[in-house]
């Protein structure tokens, strides 16, 4: 299970170059939501819509993960933590992931400056 889970984060980062709406919708279950580093909550929508701009053009987006753990909730639930660098701007990562018929979907996403 650590390393499917390992292969969808920095959940949102490992998109094909060019990836759609369509694209996020699959990877997020129907009450995702996200708290980003400033705190704010984001609902599924605003994420959606702002990862279906944001991989509509090339982008540069170097990153890299350390610190890595995956841990089973209960059942089919995961928690991932992480720290991401991108270049320089290091953040706590959780995603609560849970894996349905279809595949892994994100329940919840959480980044904090660290």
């Amino acid at each position: 299970m650590e390393e499917e889970l390992r292969a969808l984060e920095p959940i949102f980062h490992r998109a094909p170059a060019g990836a759609d709406r369509a694209f996020f919708e699959v990877m997020m279950a129907v009450d995702f939501f996200e708290v980003g580093a400033s705190g704010r909550l984001y609902s599924r929508e605003f994420v959606l819509s702002t990862l279906a701009e944001r991989h509509s053009r090339p982008h540069d987006d170097p990153w890299t993960i350390t610190e890595f753990t995956a841990r089973r909730l209960e059942g089919d639930t995961w928690l991932v933590t992480y720290l991401l660098d991108q270049a320089g701007r290091v953040s706590r990562r959780s995603t609560v992931w849970t894996r349905t018929a279809d595949g892994w979907v994100a329940r919840y996403h959480q980044g904090t400056l660290a």
